[in-house]
């Protein structure tokens, strides 16, 4: 905190009980006396305290802690899950359900660890959702209360009062200049800075968008440098356009002496109320809450990796918006996606470009094509019982899948990779040294990238 290492923001939160404020480990502000510091783990549990978000640093924008990828268990799964919108949507005894446990259990687990129930949680997403919609759209105040999640009008205020210590019309007016100049009518695209920490090897995700781009889904356009990935998107509520600008380059988000950046994007909703899930997944694809310091360290240490981690450090892993997608690319390829899309998908209202359809849900290609291998697992995910959902357990996926016809270690690994964001993946067979965990995802994306082979 004292060196505004913006490595540790969104690890954790510190508070300053004489002002009443929190903040990021990297804010420019005067650092604070020792005595008079709180730490949190998470931002709810700051609110919940009783403290507001410091305006200068924004705590609440930070990427989210890349120690929820990481892990596998209870606590783990239920942040994944909670990023992607489910206690709004579902409730706590949805949350629950999804992770095999009482609704009591999941409270006292993350209260415990992160000094913060699931609804505090949800509700300090709720707050983010409700000042980016706030400061970058012109969505009257009453819509911006129930697309955010949340239940009235009157829950709203208070709860941006006591976040932000100002009022929603406050909160809009305080807009940095930028934001403000280009805020978006209602039913026009919401811009969004996704935010990152660390060094980010755009090129090399763009490069791997582009190479798998289902056509009608997906799209990469322009030069390398300012390329814009674009694909279409089937949310809780609605659909959705997104559109992620490439940018070359680490630009600075702060002082701090490890400085963050961000991607621009653009966000089209049919329904507002799925920004916050729409974001998450574009995080997800992206890698954007990944911690590039930890993997880059461990990684380094490798006398076969060190050159490439030093020619591209901050490199990332894609994930996935759609865990359905990334596995139907694993069995039948890209070219059989695209046929699957344009026989099966859903078509937009209107063509935005090239992209014409959604991506077909899983119980209608299990209805439409049931046999073989596709037909075997669109009717699993359709089912239940193979689940590639942000809280799935890994484990228990994975076997869950290996239990399908057609689907082999090496299918069942790049699935694990890509739908369930798992980072420390070894396809089989290969000799991937212990000293790369939890990282062996990234290493292996070292040497794909670098064209090196994987023995």
């Amino acid at each position: 905190m004292r060196s505004r290492d913006a490595r540790f923001d969104g690890v954790f939160f510190f508070a300053v009980e004489t002002t009443g404020i929190y903040c990021r480990p990297s804010c420019p502000a005067v650092t604070p006396r020792r005595h008079n510091v709180r730490f949190f783990a998470t931002a709810a549990a700051a609110q919940g305290s009783g403290f507001r978000a410091c305006r200068r640093c924004r705590p609440d924008a930070v990427p989210g802690s890349a120690e929820w990828n990481v892990r596998a268990d209870v606590v783990g799964r239920a942040m994944r899950l909670i990023a992607d919108g489910v206690v709004d949507r579902e409730g706590v005894a949805g949350l629950a359900t999804r992770l095999g446990y009482s609704a009591r259990q999941v409270q006292r687990q993350l209260t415990a660890e992160l000094g913060a129930g699931p609804v505090a949680l949800a509700r300090a997403q709720r707050s983010h959702s409700a000042r980016v919609l706030l400061q970058t759209t012109e969505l009257p105040v009453t819509e911006i209360a129930f697309a955010s999640g949340f239940a009235s009008v009157r829950q709203f205020n208070d709860t941006i009062r006591e976040v932000y210590a100002a009022t929603p019309t406050e909160v809009r007016a305080a807009a940095p200049r930028d934001r403000a100049a280009r805020r978006a009518a209602p039913g026009a695209a919401i811009p969004l800075r996704l935010a990152h920490r660390g060094p980010y090897q755009a090129a090399p995700v763009f490069d791997q968008l582009a190479e798998e781009a289902v056509p009608g889904v997906e799209e990469v356009t322009g030069a390398p440098g300012a390329r814009t990935y674009r694909r279409t998107l089937r949310l809780p509520y609605g659909t959705g356009l997104a559109a992620v600008q490439e940018r070359t380059g680490t630009p600075s988000a702060g002082t701090g002496t490890h400085p963050g950046g961000w991607l621009d994007a653009r966000l089209h909703l049919t329904d507002p109320r799925d920004l916050t899930t729409a974001v998450q997944r574009l995080r997800r694809l992206f890698d954007l809450d990944a911690d590039p310091y930890a993997v880059d360290e461990r990684l380094g240490a490798d006398p076969r990796l060190a050159p490439l981690v030093a020619a591209r450090p901050g490199l990332r892993s894609p994930g996935a918006v759609d865990p359905l997608e990334p596995a139907v690319h694993a069995l039948v390829g890209r070219a059989g996606a695209e046929r699957l899309v344009h026989r099966y998908g859903k078509l937009l209202d209107a063509p935005h470009g090239g992209l014409t359809h959604l991506f077909p849900e899983p119980a209608v290609l299990a209805e439409a094509e049931p046999d073989g291998p596709l037909g075997a697992l669109a009717a699993a995910l359709a089912d239940g019982t193979v689940r590639l959902d942000p809280g799935a357990d890994r484990d228990d996926a994975e076997d869950a899948l290996l239990a399908l016809p057609g689907m082999d270690p090496a299918t069942v690994a790049t699935v694990r990779v890509r739908a369930l964001g798992d980072p420390d993946v070894a396809p089989p067979g290969a000799d991937v040294p212990d000293g790369w965990r939890p990282w062996r995802s990234y290493g292996l994306q070292h040497l794909r990238v670098a064209g090196e082979p994987i023995r």
